[in-house]
Parts: structure tokens; C-alpha cells; sequence
């Protein structure tokens, strides 16, 4: 299995930086913002997300190679006992504190490139949440993990916040993951290298199969769409003709975007290069 790498966002991340420090404030936007933690991460109800269990852990996926299953974050959770460190390095480098490897789905590739303050962000704001007794089990991989998903991390600079390319690159990568779902799956993870943003990814839930969108500038993309178009169907989950969009996108989440940051991933999505579906 080989090391996903994003030469273009981590080079972006680890541009010009603004000085700024790690807040709960921060962490809570993000994780219950962009980074959407609660679409893997909550319990389902029985009519949707359980937010009475938020972050509590659940299973994610179920397939012939793995049973996925997203831990409980909360301080009834495994991390209670783990440093702030240990936790930022799970998130970015998939590493345990007893040097166990994760696995997928959690996109490795994508949070390596996470900035030093904002996973220091969501770390500062897991620790305030209510402490939730759920155990949802451990996960089980039928396939080889690789030894790590990549070198460890250092240091990653905070980017210039704003309503750029750049900023949307970091939103869309590191932060959301889009491009992770958004990409085409080869035998070594997404095509990140060949098929950024060209979607085609398959996800099969209760609901039935959906088909992760092509997001770039071609025409069996995002051309045809306006941006308050793309507004609508990033946070509303609802197409141009109002017909709803299927799961597993995190609407309800990117929903409490801040306008800026919405504006700044959709700018970066229209510098996509065109990329057609696959044929």
C-alpha cells in the first residue's frame, strides 16, 4: 500500500503563516465546521445522526477487506488517556501512542497537512466535550496495513486565512478532506497525482450506492454550475433544480462554514484543472 502524498496542499500549508494560537474556539468550528468529525464520528438515530451521542464512536464501513470503526472521542473514549500530542499524532500520521498504525477510511494523506494550531484546536476542543459512555468496538483490517503513512510530521505553518485559492486548497484538503472522496480510487489509494478532483468514487450505505462528484473545472464538472449554485449544494445538499443530494456528503456540517471560508474552497475548486469522468 503506498504513502498518499499531496505535494501541491502541503506545499501551499507550509507557505506564509499568520501568528495565531490554538483556541477551543477554533477546535469547535472546525471539527463541528469544514472537518465535519461528527459524519463519521456520532452514532446514527433513528432519524440520523444521534447528537445526544456526538462524537461517541460507530461504525463506519463494512466491506470484504475491513470493518471500520470510528473510536469514541469523547473523555469516556481510548483518547481520555492519551496526551494532546499523542492525539495530534493519531490524527496526522495514524499512529497510536503504542505505535499501532490505523487504517482507513480516516484520510491520512489529507491531515498530515493539518496546521500545528489547528489540530492543537481540535484537540483543545475533544477535551471539553460531555464524556459519552458508547463502545463501538475496535475495527478489524483484512488487508496489510503499511508500516506508517508516511515520515512523521513536523512542523506545519498556519496559511494566510482569506478568500483565496490557496486558503480554499488548505479548507478542501487538510481540513475537509474533499479531494479524498472527490478523487478516484486506484490500487494505492486516490489518484491524487493523475485524477485530482475527477470524482467517480463509489459509497454504498443504507441509502444505496452514491457517486462522489467530478469537482473540477471541466465540463462534466462544476462548469456548468454558478458559485451560489455550488453554495447551495455544498451546504444545503439540494442541486440547482432542488432535488436532494444523496449521503454521504457532511452538508449539515459544512453548513456552519463561515461565508468566507465557502467562498475560498470554491474558488479553489474552479482552479481545478479539467479533469473528464472516466470513461
Amino acid at each position: 500500500m503506498q504513502r498518499l502524498t499531496i505535494p501541491i496542499l502541503l506545499s501551499i500549508v507550509s507557505a506564509s503563516s499568520l501568528a495565531a494560537d490554538p483556541s477551543v474556539e477554533r477546535g469547535k468550528y472546525l471539527v463541528e465546521g469544514p472537518a465535519g468529525c461528527g459524519n463519521c464520528h456520532t452514532p446514527f438515530g433513528a432519524e440520523g445522526f444521534d447528537f445526544t451521542k456526538n462524537l461517541a464512536g460507530r461504525l463506519v464501513e463494512e466491506n470484504p477487506a475491513f470493518k471500520a470503526i470510528a473510536p469514541n472521542l469523547t473523555p469516556a473514549g481510548r483518547i481520555a488517556g492519551w496526551s494532546d500530542a499523542d492525539v495530534v499524532r493519531a490524527i496526522r500520521e495514524g499512529v497510536r501512542p503504542d505505535g499501532s498504525v490505523m487504517g482507513p477510511p480516516m484520510p491520512f494523506g489529507m491531515y498530515r497537512g493539518l496546521s500545528d494550531d489547528d489540530a492543537g484546536s481540535i484537540v483543545m476542543y475533544l477535551r471539553t466535550l460531555a464524556a459519552v459512555e458508547n463502545d463501538p468496538g475496535a475495527s478489524v483490517y483484512n488487508i496489510p496495513l503499511p508500516p506508517a503513512w508516511g515520515p512523521p510530521v513536523g512542523t506545519v505553518a498556519q496559511p494566510a486565512a482569506g478568500v483565496t485559492a490557496e486558503y480554499g486548497a488548505y479548507l478542501a484538503g487538510p481540513v475537509a478532506h474533499c479531494l479524498e472522496c472527490h478523487t478516484p480510487m486506484g490500487d494505492m489509494g486516490p489518484m491524487l497525482d493523475t485524477r485530482l478532483g475527477a470524482g467517480g468514487f463509489e459509497f454504498h450505505g443504507p441509502w444505496g450506492t452514491s457517486v462522489a462528484a467530478n469537482l473540477t473545472s471541466h465540463e462534466d464538472g462544476l462548469a456548468g454550475y454558478s458559485d451560489d449554485d455550488l453554495r447551495m449544494m455544498i451546504t444545503q445538499g439540494k442541486k440547482p433544480d432542488g432535488s436532494a443530494m444523496m449521503p454521504p456528503m457532511p452538508y449539515g456540517y459544512l453548513a456552519n462554514m463561515t461565508p468566507d471560508d465557502l467562498s475560498a474552497i470554491i474558488l479553489f475548486l474552479r482552479s481545478l484543472p479539467p479533469l473528464p469522468d472516466a470513461g
